[in-house]
């Protein structure tokens, strides 16, 4: 969500979180916890990891976060535990319901929780603002925006031609692909591919034999917790007749950096449009 009320009143700071409730804050949050992993990478993008009170169960960044208390996962954390550390901010990703009634429990308990969606890098931006603000860093926020911007700025001017069809697996039982309304598919666009899943969804099921109607000049693989142990294309009876296959264009990439919204997320775009290059280049 761009629009956002930011306002200096006297020593306090005023924003607007993605509920449209207004969040405001007598000093810059010095004692944060965030309920979603790609918070705690965005603040410890601005130099905020002492700050960081807790962890969720699933968080294995940044490396000093692993020494800090666990408050359970993302959508069940244990709200006792919060509230027995007396955080100043509670950041939680907007979504499913149950992870907004968490944020109700916490506001009755008089925490401070502002709720952020994060699908895009519009989003992202958006986010790393309104948390520079919150935290006193908003100079360094901008700094931090205004390089990944440039970055990206580069690789819209450095598309090839023409651009291959891309096909993410999100997971191989049951095989689940990335749909278009999934930060995944900003990835391929700005890297210079195309998703060849036109679903207007952000994950989709499918059947293998879809796939190869398909037919995708890149295949990618996620390997993460929910696609612990995918086999290479080429070990697959049905998947590996896949055009991709032969040429070797189909790759293993981290979760983590393709489909966790976050400041490395300009690393996943980096990283596929090296692959797409070089994919050009053997054209």
């Amino acid at each position: 969500m761009l629009n956002f009320l930011a306002q200096p009143l006297g020593a306090q700071t005023e924003i607007i979180d993605d509920r449209g409730q207004k969040i405001v804050l007598a000093q810059p949050a010095t004692n944060i916890i965030a309920l979603y992993a790609a918070f705690n990478e965005i603040l410890a993008d601005l130099d905020l990891e002492d700050c960081l009170l807790a962890r969720t169960a699933a968080d294995t960044g940044p490396p000093s976060l692993m020494a800090k208390p666990s408050i359970g996962t993302h959508l069940r954390p244990n709200a006792e535990r919060i509230v027995a550390l007396q955080p100043d901010l509670v950041i939680q990703l907007q979504g499913r319901n149950d992870a907004l009634d968490m944020v109700q429990f916490l506001e009755q308990r008089g925490l401070t929780v502002a709720v952020f969606s994060l699908e895009s890098f519009t989003e992202l931006f958006s986010v790393m603002e309104r948390l520079g603000l919150l935290t006193g860093k908003a100079d360094l926020a901008s700094t931090q925006i205004a390089k990944i911007k440039s970055e990206l700025e580069y690789f819209q001017t450095h598309q090839p031609e023409p651009r291959p069809t891309i096909f993410f697996e999100v997971r191989a039982s049951t095989l689940l692909g990335a749909g278009q309304k999934s930060m995944v598919t900003e990835i391929i666009t700005l890297a210079g591919g195309i998703n060849v899943v036109q679903t207007n969804k952000k994950l989709i099921p499918l059947g293998e034999e879809e796939v190869l109607r398909l037919n995708p000049d890149i295949y990618l693989m996620q390997r993460g917790p929910m696609n612990p142990n995918p086999l290479p294309l080429d070990e697959r009876p049905v998947l590996r007749s896949l055009s991709c296959v032969p040429t070797g264009q189909f790759f293993m990439v981290d979760q983590d950096l393709f489909s966790r919204p976050g400041p490395r997320s300009i690393v996943a775009v980096r990283q596929l449009h090296e692959i797409i290059t070089h994919w050009s280049t053997e054209k």
